[in-house]
């Protein structure tokens, strides 16, 4: 089983994020999931891949070449790509679940890439955005303006599954 976290490399992150992280990540191990992400020892990456490595558990990071140099040292496994789209494809490789932390336009980009799949049919996982103090509630109200113009369905905005809590998101593993 694996589970991949969309996070960001950004380092000055609130601490609720990176506790959420670490707490996801322990529920994950504690569970056997091998952790997938971005695989960067920069921001929340290196929270995810810290704590992963941390457990014993399998610690999978996905990069492309010209971002090598700033790989995680603890990964068990470190899968290169040429381009960044060749990246998201190889880090959804194999995934039962998708977890989007708190994350900037990178998250963003992985995010709404993996639910177009999902919507078309594409890709078969559970996808959830950690809402953790309202962080995602924009997109959330966001999602509710494509349905109301007729943009999106209802059913494939509620594909994204939002919970508030890390008991929540932990419930869905």
């Amino acid at each position: 089983m694996r589970i991949l976290f969309f996070c960001s490399a950004c380092e000055d992150i609130a601490p609720e994020y990176k506790e959420a992280a670490r707490r996801l990540v322990r529920a994950a191990a504690s569970r056997g999931y091998e952790i997938v992400s971005g695989g960067v020892a920069k921001g929340t990456m290196n929270v995810v891949c810290n704590e992963a490595a941390a457990c014993g558990a399998a610690v999978r990071g996905v990069l492309p070449r010209f971002m090598e140099q700033i790989a995680h040292p603890l990964l068990t496994d470190k899968v290169i790509t040429e381009t960044m789209s060749e990246r998201k494809e190889a880090m959804r490789e194999g995934v039962d679940v998708v977890v989007a932390l708190p994350g900037g336009i990178g998250t963003m980009d992985e995010l709404f890439e993996t639910l177009v799949l999902l919507k078309l049919g594409r890709y078969k996982a559970k996808i959830a955005a950690l809402n953790i103090g309202g962080f995602y509630d924009p997109l959330s109200e966001l999602l509710g303006h494509f349905v109301k113009a007729g943009m999106l369905e209802r059913s494939d905005a509620d594909r994204l599954l939002m919970p508030k809590t890390v008991e929540e998101l932990e419930a869905l593993l």
